[in-house]
């Protein structure tokens, strides 16, 4: 019991001072804490881990005798240390208080303020897929120069899709490109690399077949330009045959899962033989009904805060829950989901590289930060065991930024990785849920004001 009020003394103490740089602080050791260490081995009990100039100094046993000096000690006792979350598909700027899309949602105050939010929720790095204003690579440059916080930006700049067609969403003119030839998409493509976007995001479905899809000759020019400046491209995919023209056409990335129909094993093997990632935004579909069919997720102050009064309004509405169980777009994102789930499955048993991601801040529902926690849920739900599900969002994604930025060493609790990690309350090994019993996140080896509530 003294140790446990031992860690929350201290804790609130770091809480309450101001916010510092790393370089600033003394070193920080976390004490006698069950590591899970995001490369997917078992948990190591009774672990020191040592930050320092926001990086991982050390990972050792626990010391027994004599307490190092000029260090600042938390005791984790009974906790468990995981690393800080990256989500490899979300969004930024496109919501208004969670609960309304807006073109005039890109803002800093807005953009800055959902950054934030993911990072108190322990997601502590995110690749805003596409669709934002010039104003990212601004956002950008002042993070990395310290002047703004919140989680750890990389972005593919406007990205590029359709005329007339996807993305289907309230944006703003320069929130996308839509090339109509190859020759203005090449050119749209070099505009974002001078821009040192981090990767390039394409849009090519056709809605079930409501909406224009991209003409292949346009996006095979993407990716080939894209390949000229070394940067890769995720594609938002929904069908197999999509799937398999863009493995053909040399995409990197899957934004989305295959949710037509089942894969089948040419494409299995396609995606081993290019070393092509998956990220298969479980959370993206079962957002549209979630709220609907299972109402008492909405319960939890974890749940409220990131929602938000505005979009909390909605989804309590009276009459919500009837309209939405009874429209044709809920029956059909029940059926992606599943199918989701079992692509999901059969291709991470086959071997291929899968990340993580949530389409996170992109309509009402998929909630920043919490999105993420409800994505870790999915993935066990999908047949992967807690640890497996907690490797994709930390180590496997990290392995996927570092293809994207080889500077990038995120997603483990490993010497000279970057000091992201988050102090648990409950064991995440025994129960995937319990990576909402956040005590304290530490980013760059600054502790993370204001975390979430635990219920």
């Amino acid at each position: 019991m003294m140790r446990i009020l031992a860690l929350m003394l201290s804790v609130a103490a770091l809480a309450a001072a101001p916010l510092t740089t790393a370089a600033q602080q003394k070193p920080i050791l976390l004490h006698d804490a069950a590591l899970v260490d995001g490369t997917g081995a078992q948990v190591r009990p009774h672990v020191d881990i040592t930050m320092r100039k926001g990086t991982i100094e050390s990972v050792r046993p626990a010391f027994t005798k004599k307490s190092p000096k000029n260090v600042d000690i938390v005791d984790c006792t009974g906790k468990v240390v995981i690393p800080g979350l990256i989500s490899a598909h979300s969004h930024l700027g496109v919501l208004l208080n969670n609960a309304e899309t807006s073109s005039n949602a890109y803002t800093p105050e807005n953009v800055t303020a959902t950054l934030n939010q993911f990072e108190r929720y322990g997601v502590t790095t995110i690749v805003s897929l596409g669709v934002n204003r010039d104003l990212v690579y601004d956002l950008r440059d002042q993070q990395r120069a310290g002047k703004i916080g919140g989680a750890t930006l990389l972005t593919a700049g406007r990205g590029i899709g359709v005329p007339n067609g996807a993305p289907g969403m309230n944006l703003a003119q320069d929130q996308i490109y839509r090339p109509a030839t190859p020759d203005e998409a090449r050119k749209d493509v070099d505009e974002m690399a001078g821009h040192h976007v981090d990767l390039i995001k394409l849009w090519l479905d056709s809605g079930h077949g409501k909406i224009p899809s991209m003409d292949p000759a346009i996006y095979t020019a993407v990716i080939d330009e894209a390949h000229k400046h070394h940067l890769k491209v995720a594609a938002h995919v929904y069908t197999l045959a999509d799937a398999k023209s863009l493995v053909n056409a040399n995409v990197d990335i899957f934004a989305h899962s295959v949710r037509d129909q089942t894969v089948d094993s040419a494409f299995t093997q396609s995606l081993l033989d290019r070393k092509t990632w998956y990220i298969p935004t479980l959370a993206l579909d079962e957002a549209f009904y979630l709220y609907a069919a299972s109402p008492e997720v909405m319960q939890s102050q974890f749940f409220q805060q990131a929602a938000g009064p505005q979009l909390l309004a909605k989804l309590q509405a009276p009459d919500y829950a009837e309209k939405n169980l009874s429209s044709e777009q809920t029956e059909q994102a029940k059926k992606d989901h599943a199918i989701a789930m079992q692509n999901l499955k059969t291709l991470r048993d086959a071997g291929v590289s899968i990340g993580f991601g949530t389409d996170s801040g992109a309509v009402p529902g998929r909630i920043p930060g919490y999105s993420e926690h409800r994505e870790l849920e999915d993935l066990v739900a999908a047949g992967l065991t807690p640890l497996q599900a907690i490797t994709l969002a930390t180590g496997e994604n990290g392995r996927l930024l570092r293809e994207i930025n080889p500077k990038l060493s995120v997603g483990l609790i490993q010497t000279d990785y970057s000091a992201d990690l988050i102090i648990l309350s409950a064991d995440p090994l025994l129960d995937v849920r319990n990576t909402r019993h956040i005590e304290a996140v530490y980013h760059h080896g600054v502790l993370v004001p204001n975390p979430p509530p635990q219920n």
